[in-house]
């Protein structure tokens, strides 16, 4: 048995993972330790709950005596650090707890990493910190890192960091920077399920600017099968690009989502651009597919009309983690009203 220790995952990635992994393997021991901020919830977890190889620990990536605790009473093998804030509106709202979670949090796993001497450190990252495109071309891994918010700015900032946990202390990390991911238990915060939600209740769909901003889209199913290949068999030290070549305009998405729920595009309703929006994003992700075996598995079609159903049939879900302060938050971002 490998001891792994997941962190944030009871968000939408992680959580998806989790289930992932509990379903079809029974050759890890994993410890969840997450801290149930608003986007993280138990009620993503509760198939693996009782499952004979899963911990759940509530706390704060932040607290050093309580990751000590876990890797030693776990006797912890391998990290995936999902945990994060990852909402860039919130994060051009303040700041400052993204600078905690995501760079301050990842040292003191990083440090426990260095401590412990654990086998694999997959540090969980994403295409925005390459910053924006033009309209042509694609990341790849030796991409110049030129993030242009606070969240891909803590997010840049915690890859160097582990990085040069890797060069300074041979700490064994592996870093992942995926596309977009959609799909179930995804928080009503991010564009897919806020315009589902928003279609299924007949509200307007705020689209930013002028909705024709290019975001490169993958399933966080496939995304979850291409960090297990990474932890599996990733090499040290380097930066493996995940993304299903399937780029969308913003536009395209909400249109889509529209059509696929009967709705009427008079639902749209463009609003100021938020600052700092890059254009567009595209990911080349050939490294993973030729050196480790990887490629997308489901076609965007499939995925989404799946993606859209779950919300469909989840509406408690939904409905429940909507409290009254996101509420306030939600309709006051996006001008509900």
């Amino acid at each position: 048995m490998k001891n792994i220790l997941v962190t944030g995952g009871a968000g939408f990635i992680g959580s998806n993972f989790i289930n992932y992994m509990l379903n079809h393997r029974d050759d890890f021991n994993i410890v969840n330790l997450d801290k149930l901020t608003y986007a993280g919830n138990l009620a993503n977890l509760t198939n693996v709950v009782n499952h004979k190889n899963y911990t759940f620990v509530k706390g704060d990536i932040c607290n050093t005596d309580l990751v000590d605790y876990i890797f030693n009473k776990y006797n912890i093998e391998y990290v995936i650090n999902f945990a994060a804030e990852s909402h860039v509106d919130r994060s051009i709202l303040g700041s400052e707890i993204f600078f905690k979670s995501n760079v301050l949090g990842t040292n003191t796993l990083l440090e426990a990493a260095k401590r412990y001497r654990i086998k694999k450190f997959v540090q969980i990252s994403t295409d925005e910190v390459y910053g924006s495109l033009g309209p042509a071309g694609k990341f790849t891994e030796q991409t110049p890192l030129s993030p242009n918010s606070p969240y891909s700015s803590s997010k840049a900032s915690a890859d160097m960091m582990a990085l040069a946990f890797y060069h300074t202390y041979d700490v064994p990390v592996v870093i992942t920077r995926c596309s977009n991911n959609y799909g179930p238990y995804q928080f009503p915060e991010k564009l897919i399920p806020l315009m589902i939600i928003n279609s299924m209740n007949n509200k307007k769909l705020p689209v930013y600017g002028d909705g024709l901003n290019v975001r490169d889209w993958v399933y966080v199913l496939d995304h979850n099968r291409a960090v297990e290949q990474v932890l599996e068999s990733g090499k040290l030290g380097e930066v493996y690009n995940i993304g299903a070549n399937r780029e969308m305009k913003n536009i395209d998405i909400v249109k889509l989502i529209l059509s696929q729920l009967n709705k009427s595009e008079d639902l749209i309703e463009f609003v100021k651009d938020r600052p700092g929006h890059d254009r567009r994003y595209a990911i080349d992700s050939s490294k993973i597919q030729n050196e480790l075996g990887w490629k997308p598995k489901y076609a965007f079609e499939e995925a989404i009309s799946q993606t859209i159903n779950w919300y469909i049939e989840n509406e408690n879900w939904w409905r429940n983690i909507l409290s009254a302060e996101y509420l306030e938050y939600y309709e006051k971002q996006y001008e509900l009203r």
